[in-house]
């Protein structure tokens, strides 16, 4: 039998949440599932309340909810889930006319950027098709006033002054975030490979600005949440640099704000009081590669 050109199942990955469209001929042979048949994820989690007149099928769940699980890559949050068929033996309890089936569902979102895309929709093959699709985490970096109480009007500074970084993400409904800034580059044109170059932070999270000694360059603690993170740095300039302009550009990230964080996750400055290495979070070992140059790749 032909398949239907309308998908039988659909999703959309929203920020917080996923919707799944399941169409009621769900074989295409003619003959409705019923709706009390369909859940969602091992703790079955039923469809909003259906329309007998409608051809469609309609769960909304919060990514973490009816049983999901959350896998965490390189690259990605991937929270996975089920959609169950589960026919009900009507009469003849030795007659079986339908089986019970199976929709692994996907939703991916991207750790290290912002991009842009849609749900994909898959064509249907009864037992076996994985729904996929990708959201957004949108992620932000502010200079801030003196007081972190609102995003600084003015992009202009004197040598001597700080300069007060907050970068965020918003995460929405997922499960807790941890934001961490791996790198940040000054330059002197928008080409963050150019020459003169400054990485002031660096290692995965080293702020190595703040082991000069002319520096208050640091991590503010306590952070204002765990998707949150501000750090000071002092003004600076290239010398021989008659044009007094700055281009900077920082590489955010986030891990799950449950994961302890390590050598490759961490938010570190350089203590002249102790003259050590100190974490924002978490113990000083975390640190010890900042001075070594050894960190392992986030």
């Amino acid at each position: 039998r032909a398949l239907s050109p309308r998908p039988a199942v659909a999703v959309r990955c929203q920020e917080g949440r996923l919707a799944v469209t399941v169409r009621r001929d769900l074989f295409g042979t003619g003959r409705p599932v019923r709706a009390a048949e369909l859940s969602l994820g091992t703790a079955s989690c039923p469809p909003l309340s259906p329309n007998a007149a409608q051809a469609f099928v309609t769960f909304v769940a919060a990514l973490h909810e009816c049983g999901s699980t959350l896998q965490v890559t390189p690259d990605s949050l991937i929270y996975r889930t089920t959609l169950f068929y589960k026919p009900t033996h009507f009469g003849n309890p030795l007659i079986v006319r339908a089986t019970p089936a199976e929709v692994p569902i996907e939703c991916h979102y991207p750790r290290r950027s912002n991009v842009s895309s849609g749900a994909v929709q898959p064509t249907w093959a009864p037992f076996r098709s994985t729904v996929a699709a990708e959201e957004r985490l949108q992620f932000s970096l502010r200079l801030m006033d003196d007081e972190w109480s609102r995003e600084r009007l003015s992009n202009g500074f004197q040598l001597g002054d700080s300069l007060r970084f907050q970068a965020d993400v918003t995460s929405g409904g997922h499960v807790p975030l941890r934001l961490f800034v791996d790198q940040c580059v000054a330059t002197a044109t928008p080409n963050r490979s150019s020459s003169p170059r400054y990485a002031f932070i660096d290692l995965g999270g080293c702020l190595v600005d703040s082991r000069a000694e002319d520096t208050g360059s640091a991590f503010v603690s306590p952070r204002p949440r765990p998707e949150s993170l501000r750090f000071l740095v002092d003004a600076f300039k290239f010398a021989g640099d008659a044009r007094n302009l700055l281009y900077i550009s920082c590489h955010l990230r986030v891990t799950l704000a449950a994961e302890a964080p390590n050598s490759r996750n961490k938010a570190c400055s350089f203590s002249k009081a102790s003259g050590l290495w100190a974490p924002l979070e978490g113990t000083a070992a975390i640190c010890s590669c900042c001075d070594t140059g050894s960190c392992p790749s986030p």
